[in-house]
């Protein structure tokens, strides 16, 4: 029975990776075609214009930087608590812990993209969501710090994940 419900849970873990990284993979791409386009059209010169979208893909090559860091640091615990569940040595107990640990890594992964995305939302170029156990941190791509709404942010964020130890805004200023 164990066996079986390891071979399904290692399968759901597999494909849940697939469809994150078809994500990745295909996010960054949309989103500079979609500033080297909006950059063209509203500028006045053409040299403005070229060194605007320079700064837009430097800073989100930034941010998919951190995504990315963030993501193989948690795929590297994910590794190690999928060999603790699958290590016989370890007692029944310590396998289960391991098993939760790694369901509370997903849902947070899963809290932080729906953060990410409502943020968004609100009318923003970018957001990056980076969560643990104690502490959320939000950095936003906005033109200009803006205490209101990061006020805003941190009601949302404490309404969708509940009552947290820390919630830091921090803008990034788009150029």
């Amino acid at each position: 029975m164990l066996l079986r419900k390891q071979t399904v849970w290692l399968l759901t873990m597999l494909s849940l990776v697939a469809v994150l990284s078809v994500y990745y993979i295909t996010s960054p791409q949309e989103t500079t075609v979609n500033q080297e386009t909006e950059s063209g059209n509203g500028g006045d010169s053409g040299n403005a214009d070229q060194s605007t979208v320079v700064s837009n893909e430097t800073s989100d090559s930034a941010f998919e930087a951190m995504r990315m860091d963030l993501n193989d640091v948690r795929s590297k615990e994910k590794e190690e608590l999928t060999a603790k569940v699958a290590s016989s040595e370890l007692s029944e107990e310590e396998r289960v812990d391991a098993h939760e640990q790694i369901e509370q890594l997903d849902e947070l992964s899963t809290k932080e993209d729906m953060l990410e995305s409502m943020i968004i939302a609100l009318g923003y170029k970018d957001a990056l969501v980076r969560a643990d156990n104690h502490q959320i941190q939000i950095t936003v791509k906005a033109e200009k710090p803006n205490p209101e709404a990061a006020n805003k942010i941190i009601q949302m964020v404490t309404k969708e994940i509940g009552k947290t130890n820390a919630v830091a805004v921090e803008f990034q200023p788009e150029k």
